[in-house]
């Protein structure tokens, strides 16, 4: 089986023509999901970057490998103690091992194991190739790689090619001769003035008055022709989001020439094409703009596209994790889904239109905020344990089907509705725990720290790397612009969210 996964860096599914977004953003990924299977409810178990593509290539809960975080002992995988062989080709084997134990050759094009020192993401790849740039490299830069890797391989017969595009990722640099193809589209209009204001006058990383990361270092805004220096208005607001809808377009054109390329070599009938995300991205949401710092619906869905041999056109509005994917397709390709995996196999989904989907799923976040979210029915409920230097609530709750971009949170409106997702997290949390301890599915008790917590390692090692050594620059910032309350906020506390929220602050 012919296998290319596509796998464009904090794209967002609402962003895309496939999932109802007016601007035409993705003609070429809109004519995949066209013949292909579309899942519209379909969650990284762990966000963001690292721990996103680690859960997906090990098929387990950061919870269970230890890898939630960007940095420190929780950006490395758990060893596996008595239980790691001589190779790692047992029931804690990888996706790669896997499909190459089922005879397919594997390759990775991408800079990401080098951006976050992630080598144990290229455990089973016959081939890795590093695109260079370190993540910040555009699409014309990744496609050569593999299109010269298809001219030679594209006829073979069992193959996963694994290609990393980042053009939706800041800082939305697509090149200025390439335009505006939405410079006549308005804006989202969830995001109102008024809206705006309350931003501007709080603060965070990546928020609206602080929307550039030298904000936070004291290094200032960074100088780019297609953003603005931060979202005072509706119009700032545009300007950002035209920034990175260019950039998914522009990828979208490379899509369509990998496209082309399987339809010149015979081959595009005969190969699943799959198109993914490692995370989305928060585009105002929670007061963060082009970053991915929570574990809400907006950085924790993202979109699934599967077209190809097999594979049942349609729509799929069950609840599944990506690592419920990576069983998938170990299944798809007649392998057993190792042992060691939390992933489940929704294979009858994808080549019948069965339903196979989880009755809730659990979402983390350990690089910014340390967070975990429920989302259930048409709910989220977020659990902050370390605010990431944010005006967060211990408890939030959000109705998605009237309030998809997080809004209003109504946890106080609707006690009874955060009292089942707060049930829902404990009962993840607990059972993750037991797995650790008898060692079921992604469990490991050979591990060391295996029933530890890694949200709370973070937490106990002083919380996100990004604002670690940035309390003076970013304090000074914050007095500057007058936001002296919020400059003590963090010059006087530690991040911490008290755990025990009364009825009224729930």
């Amino acid at each position: 089986m012919r296998i290319l996964y596509i796998d464009a860096d904090s794209l967002r599914p609402d962003h895309l023509g496939c999932y109802g977004y007016e601007r035409d953003t993705s003609p070429t990924i809109d004519e995949i999901a066209n013949e292909g299977r579309r899942y519209t409810n379909y969650y990284t178990s762990d966000a963001p970057c690292l721990p996103s593509r680690t859960a997906y290539f090990s098929g387990r809960f950061g919870i269970h490998t230890g890898v939630v975080a960007h940095d420190g002992i929780n950006a490395d995988v758990r060893h596996r103690g008595d239980a790691r062989g001589h190779a790692n080709t047992g029931d804690y084997r990888t996706l790669p091992n896997a499909l190459r134990e089922a005879g397919h050759r594997t390759a990775f094009i991408s800079p990401f194991p080098q951006r976050h020192g992630a080598w144990h993401v290229v455990d089973g790849f016959e081939e890795w190739v590093d695109t260079g740039g370190f993540g910040t490299e555009r699409a014309e830069v990744v496609y050569p790689y593999a299109e010269e890797w298809l001219d030679e391989h594209a006829t073979e017969e069992d193959w996963y090619l694994h290609v990393n595009f980042w053009d939706p990722h800041t800082p939305y640099d697509t090149p200025e001769e390439y335009g505006n193809p939405f410079a006549d589209d308005p804006a989202p209009e969830w995001l109102t003035e008024d809206h705006i204001d309350e931003q501007y006058e709080s603060y965070g990383p990546h928020s609206a008055r602080d929307l550039h990361h030298g904000y936070l270092t004291g290094d200032g805004a960074a100088d780019l022709d297609r953003t603005p220096d931060e979202i005072a208005d509706r119009e700032d607001f545009r300007q950002w989001i035209d920034g990175y809808d260019v950039g998914i377009r522009y990828m979208d054109d490379y899509v369509a020439k990998l496209v082309d390329l399987l339809k010149s070599e015979g081959v595009y009938e005969d190969t699943v094409i799959v198109v993914s995300a490692d995370h989305g991205e928060n585009q105002g949401e929670l007061n963060v703009y082009g970053d991915h710092q929570t574990a809400d619906d907006v950085t924790c869905r993202v979109p699934l596209i599967v077209k190809g041999p097999g594979v049942e056109p349609g729509v799929d509005d069950d609840l599944h994790y990506h690592l419920d994917f990576s069983a998938t397709l170990v299944d798809l390709v007649g392998e057993d889904v190792p042992a060691g995996w939390d992933g489940r196999s929704f294979l009858p989904s994808l080549t019948e239109g069965e339903s196979s989907g989880r009755d809730f799923v659990v979402t983390g976040q350990g690089a910014w905020a340390c967070q975990r979210g429920v989302r259930w029915d048409d709910w989220l409920l977020l659990r902050t344990y370390h605010d990431g230097w944010r005006e967060f609530e211990p408890v939030e709750l959000y109705n998605l089907a009237e309030d998809p971009h997080e809004v209003e949170n109504v946890a106080n409106d609707y006690p009874e509705v955060a009292d089942h997702g707060m049930t829902l997290l404990d009962r993840w949390r607990s059972q993750r725990t037991l797995d650790a301890a008898v060692g079921n599915d992604g469990g490991n008790p050979d591990a060391p720290r295996a029933l530890v917590d890694p949200l709370f390692e973070v937490i106990r090692d002083g919380g996100s790397v990004y604002l670690k050594g940035n309390e003076e620059t970013y304090a000074k910032r914050l007095r500057e612009t007058g936001r002296d309350e919020h400059a003590e906020t963090i010059e006087s506390g530690d991040g911490l969210v008290t755990q025990e929220p009364g009825a009224d602050d729930r």
